[in-house]
């Protein structure tokens, strides 16, 4: 069992920066890889990006490259979403999610359904 909880959202305008952290409860966490998603109010959960367990290798979606940037501190066990240039359209409640993976240096899917436990989730709201 793995229990997740995120924290640093919050209210930031457009153009602002924000940091979340996702901390990490549980079994050995480097042997997850994690993922960061969000949803908007009435439409999908949406991956934002991952990291391996390692912390090695990073994705992103097309839709924050370039502006989001995922790392993890395993002696902490805490994954963290730096988020910057931020846009209205950004505002979501944004998740963390684990997913056992037997390859440190894999980047996780960014199908929601693979992951095996989530975050409780926390609000971000962005301002025009």
């Amino acid at each position: 069992q793995v229990q997740l909880v995120e924290s640093g959202g919050g209210l930031v305008q457009a153009g602002g920066s924000l940091r979340l952290s996702c901390a990490a409860a549980g079994r050995t966490f480097s042997s997850y890889a994690m993922g960061w998603f969000r949803q908007a109010p009435g439409k999908e959960r949406e991956c934002v990006g991952g990291v391996s367990g390692s912390g090695t290798n990073t994705a992103y979606a097309d839709s924050v490259k370039g502006r989001f940037s995922i790392s993890r501190d395993n002696a902490k066990s805490t994954v963290y979403l730096q988020r910057n240039s931020l846009k209205p359209e950004d505002t979501a409640v944004y998740y963390c999610a684990a997913i056992r993976s037997f390859y440190t240096r894999v980047v996780p899917t960014t199908r929601a359904n693979e992951y095996d436990y989530w975050g409780q989730g926390t609000q971000v709201t962005v301002s025009s």
